[in-house]
């Protein structure tokens, strides 16, 4: 039985501020090195699933530059599968996709060349390992025309998701698309197992109705399940996270500095590929303090700098005396003398000028703040926690030395100036 692969990258992301300005959010970078998207390409590679199919949409450069080929995955394949990456086009029935839905059905004509028999559905943006035959085994056994993966989550968090109701052989006998008041905390994962007729037929069908969002959570899976086609729960145990807004994307970083972390990235029976470029070792100087953080090649610590509990990207340079806690920093950014950094994500190629003050540790609600990338931070300049900066912002855009919680600040240069 043959299974393809699609990955859904075209999310704009919002919620993730000044993270996905430039960049879509499976492009996001992740613990250092990697991007999200490397997490279900992974996946993949480690199911020995080696066809896959990525649909891109909103600013989709950097994702486009990070595969390449799909080296780093085994999957520069000519003929025996491989990765292809697809961009919304004009014809005389489509354009700009609409959905999540309608982003396959577009693409549907692809998608089943070669005739696979399962299409395997996958959101970009989740942080988790998953092996993905597991699920193709259970689908089979329960003879399903749909197979969704599963997990329980705090009921504070479920109404983020699409809560799924099952019976005791795990049919599924109710779906709805984030609920203010949630009934149950057990929710889909964003990954689908179709059969491929039918998925083709699903989706020619909701591609007619003028009423529809064409999308998988809010119309494709409610309307299966009504229909009383045959939806089948996986229950995974595992851990995963949808890092789609500020808060859940730190904190999953948070989460790989316990011990033990409850995301081994060091599990070589399962390992998580990217694309690297090739840096020097890690230098820290003597005098300087790092705890309990995640450094990649490349970065500078020097004497008397402060590193706790914090995730730095390749190339990162920390000055003398400055100090980094519960952060993460993106490559090639800098902290210069005596700047103290809390709580805040940086994105790439930022520039914190020497004694400012970004974000606040020690409360129970982490508040973030954010600088986007290419951005400055001048001198003693304080950012309080929850303000943003925004991306390619320089000194001159400042009015105040002083940017308070909830403010952002934007670059007021044109975009040729940039």
């Amino acid at each position: 039985m043959k299974t393809r692969a699609v990955i859904l990258a075209g999310g704009e992301g919002t919620r993730l501020g000044v993270l996905t300005a430039k960049r879509t959010k499976p492009a996001v970078p992740f613990a250092g090195k990697y991007r999200i998207i490397d997490f279900p390409l992974s996946n993949c590679v480690n199911s020995n699933i080696y066809d896959v199919m990525i649909i891109a949409q909103y600013r989709p450069q950097s994702l486009i530059e990070h595969i390449g080929s799909g080296g780093p995955w085994d999957l520069n394949r000519d003929f025996t599968g491989g990765v292809r990456i697809f961009t919304p086009y004009k014809s005389r029935a489509s354009s700009w996709f609409i959905g999540t839905a309608d982003a396959v059905q577009q693409n549907f004509s692809f998608i089943k060349r070669g005739d696979p028999d399962m299409v395997m559905i996958l959101s970009g943006d989740h942080v988790y390992s998953m092996d993905y035959t597991k699920i193709i085994e259970y689908h089979q056994q329960h003879q399903a025309d749909l197979t969704m993966a599963t997990i329980r989550v705090p009921i504070e968090e479920a109404s983020r998701y699409g809560i799924i109701g099952v019976d005791p052989d795990f049919k599924v006998t109710s779906f709805v698309e984030k609920p203010t008041n949630p009934t149950s905390n057990l929710v889909n994962m964003g990954v689908y197992l179709f059969n491929r007729q039918i998925l083709d037929q699903i989706l020619w069908n909701d591609s007619q109705q003028k009423d529809s969002t064409h999308d998988f959570g809010k119309d494709i899976l409610p309307s299966m399940v009504r229909n009383g086609m045959r939806a089948i729960a996986y229950p995974y145990d595992g851990y995963w996270v949808d890092v789609g807004t500020v808060e859940s994307y730190w904190k999953a970083h948070m989460d790989l500095l316990h011990t033990p972390s409850p995301f081994n990235l060091n599990d070589r029976t399962w390992v998580m590929h990217t694309r690297t470029e090739e840096r020097p070792p890690v230098r820290i100087d003597r005098g300087a303090v790092v705890e309990d953080s995640m450094i990649c090649d490349g970065c500078v610590i020097e004497n008397g700098a402060r590193v706790v509990r914090s995730i730095l990207s390749p190339g990162v340079n920390i000055r003398n005396g400055a100090t980094v806690t519960e952060s993460i920093i993106l490559t090639d950014s800098q902290v210069n003398r005596g700047a103290v950094i809390a709580r805040t994500i940086l994105d790439k190629n930022v520039k914190v000028l020497e004694e400012a003050l970004i974000g606040e540790a020690g409360s129970k609600v982490p508040t973030i703040s954010m600088v986007g990338k290419n951005s400055v931070i001048p001198p003693r300049v304080i950012i309080q926690a929850g303000a943003s900066i925004g991306p390619d912002v320089i000194a001159a855009d400042y009015s105040s030395t002083i940017i308070e919680t909830g403010q952002y600040i934007q670059t007021r240069r044109l975009p040729y100036e940039i």
